[in-house]
C-alpha cells in the first residue's frame, strides 16, 4: 500500500505533476493541482493506493516538494 499526501496550500500551480502523472493529478479551477479522488485531512489531501505508480514521479518533479509518497 502507498499513501500519497498533497500539501495543496504549498502548490504553485506549475503543472509538473499533471505532466508526468495525469492519472492522479489534474489542475483545479484555482490554478493549483489536485490529487484525484483524495480525501482532505486537515490542510492536506490524502489518497491510499495499492501501487503509487506515477505518483513517485510527480513527487520527484514537484519544485516545492508538496507531494509525498509513503
Amino acid at each position: 500500500m502507498a499513501k500519497v499526501i498533497h500539501e495543496r496550500e504549498k502548490c504553485i500551480g506549475c503543472g509538473a505533476c499533471t505532466g508526468v502523472c495525469s492519472d492522479f493529478f489534474e489542475m483545479g479551477d484555482d490554478g493549483k493541482s489536485m490529487l484525484k479522488g483524495a480525501v482532505q485531512k486537515g490542510e492536506n489531501f490524502e489518497l491510499e493506493l495499492k501501487d503509487a505508480g506515477c505518483c513517485k514521479e510527480a513527487e520527484a518533479v514537484c519544485p516545492v516538494h508538496c507531494i509525498h509518497v509513503k
